[in-house]
C-alpha cells in the first residue's frame, strides 16, 4: 500500500487504519495482541484509539484499549517506531462522568488527558493527537439538528488549540486532529491556526459508510479547499453492511450473540440500530451479492473508491476478521455502481446519519 500524507503534517500512514475500540470489552488482551501483530505483518501500521476506549464505554474499561496497546509496545521492542499512532481526548460528559466531569473541555483538561494517554500506551509522543468531539453542541452520534438554545460551550477554540500547540511544542504530540467535527468546526481551527502561527489540524475522523454519508453535505469541501484529510470511521457499520444481519435482523435467531448490535443494548439504541438503516443495509447488502462480491468487500470499496478518504479506519475482533478487510484493499466500484449505489441513497438517504 502506498503511503499518504495527512494533512500538511509530515505524518505518512497506510490507507487502512487499525481501529482498536473493542480491545478491552469484545477483544481479550491476548486477541489485541495477535491482531496488532497480523496488521503489522500485513503492511497497515497506522494503529487509532481513545482514552474513553473500550466501547461500549463503561467507567471499568476506562483507558482499557490504551492499555493493551501499550503492554503491546512493551512486549515488542521496535513496534512502537514502526507504527503511527492515534488518540483522542474525550470530549466534555456523555454521561461518561468517569472520563471528564462538567461541560467543559479546558486546556488543563486536555493536557491532562494526554499525560495519560502517555502513561498507559508507555510512550513518549503520540503521533496524532485528535479531540473526540467538540465541547460545542453540535449535531452528532446519530443527531441531525443543530440547536442554539443548547448551546453551553466552555472553552473557545482558541484555547483547546493553545493546548494542543503546547504540547507539540513539548514534542509529546506530533500532529493534531479532530473528530465528529462539522465543517465550521474544521474552517475555525485552521483559521486561527493560520491567525496566530499555530500547528495546524491535521486530520478530521468521522462516521463514513454507506448508510451514513454527511460527511458528502459540505464536510467534503472543507476538507478539500483546505488541506485536512479525512479518516472514516465505522466503514461496515457496525457490522450492517457484512450481511450478518440480513436474514433475521438484529435480534433475530441467525445473529451472531458476540456482535456488538446483538450483545449491547446501548448500541442497539443509537443509530445502527434502527430499522431503516437495516433496511438499507438489506438493499446495499444484495447490490454487492448481484455484483458477485461480498457485502464486506462491497462496503469497503465504496471507502477505498472515494477520493475524499485519506485512510479507513476498520474496527475487528479476530485475525480472521482483519484480513478479510485487509484483503479487500484494491477493489474499487466502477462509476456505473457508484451510480447505483447513488440511486439507493437518493431513495433512502442516510438512515444512520
Amino acid at each position: 500500500m502506498q503511503k499518504i500524507q495527512l494533512g500538511q503534517s509530515d505524518l505518512r500512514v497506510t490507507p487502512i487504519c487499525l481501529g482498536t475500540m473493542t480491545f478491552g470489552e469484545q477483544v481479550d488482551e491476548a486477541t489485541a495482541h495477535a491482531i496488532l501483530h497480523r496488521s503489522l505483518e500485513r503492511g497497515v501500521d497506522f494503529i487509532d484509539t481513545a482514552e474513553m476506549y473500550a466501547v461500549p464505554t463503561r467507567e471499568e474499561t476506562y483507558g482499557a484499549t490504551e492499555t493493551i496497546i501499550g503492554n503491546w509496545y512493551a512486549k515488542n521492542p521496535g513496534t512502537r517506531a514502526r507504527t503511527v499512532l492515534a488518540t483522542k481526548a474525550a470530549g466534555p460528559s456523555r454521561a461518561t462522568p468517569w472520563v471528564r466531569e462538567g461541560g467543559g473541555m479546558t486546556a488543563a483538561d486536555i493536557v491532562a488527558s494526554c499525560e495519560g494517554s502517555l502513561r498507559r500506551l508507555q510512550t513518549d509522543v503520540i503521533d496524532l493527537y485528535q479531540i473526540h468531539w467538540p465541547e460545542r453542541h453540535v449535531p452528532a452520534f446519530g443527531n441531525i439538528y443543530y440547536d442554539p438554545a443548547k448551546e453551553r460551550s466552555q472553552t473557545s477554540i482558541r484555547e483547546q488549540l493553545d493546548a494542543l500547540t503546547g504540547l507539540v511544542k513539548a514534542g509529546k504530540v506530533r500532529a493534531i486532529g479532530l473528530s465528529n467535527e462539522t465543517p465550521y468546526g474544521v474552517h475555525e481551527f485552521v483559521r486561527l491556526a493560520e491567525e496566530h502561527g499555530l500547528p495546524r489540524v491535521a486530520t478530521v475522523q468521522n462516521v463514513y459508510n454507506l448508510l451514513s454519508r454527511a460527511a458528502e453535505n459540505g464536510l467534503d469541501e472543507t476538507i478539500h479547499r483546505l488541506g485536512v484529510s479525512f479518516l472514516a470511521y465505522s466503514p461496515l457499520a457496525f457490522g450492517l453492511l457484512t450481511g450478518k444481519y440480513d436474514k433475521s435482523g438484529i435480534l433475530g435467531p441467525d445473529a451472531p450473540e458476540e456482535a456488538r448490535i446483538t450483545r449491547y443494548e446501548s448500541v442497539r439504541k443509537q443509530r445502527w440500530g434502527r430499522p431503516e438503516s437495516l433496511n438499507a443495509a438489506r438493499r446495499y447488502n444484495a447490490l454487492a451479492r448481484e455484483l458477485g462480491m461480498t457485502p464486506t468487500q462491497f462496503a469497503l470499496a465504496f471507502c477505498y473508491t472515494k477520493w475524499l478518504v485519506a485512510s479507513t479506519i476498520i474496527g475487528v475482533t479476530s485475525v480472521a476478521q482483519l484480513d478479510e478487510n485487509i484483503d479487500a484493499w484494491g477493489s474499487t466500484l466502477t462509476p456505473e455502481v457508484m451510480a447505483e449505489v447513488d440511486k439507493l441513497r437518493w431513495e433512502m438517504r442516510d438512515p444512520a446519519i
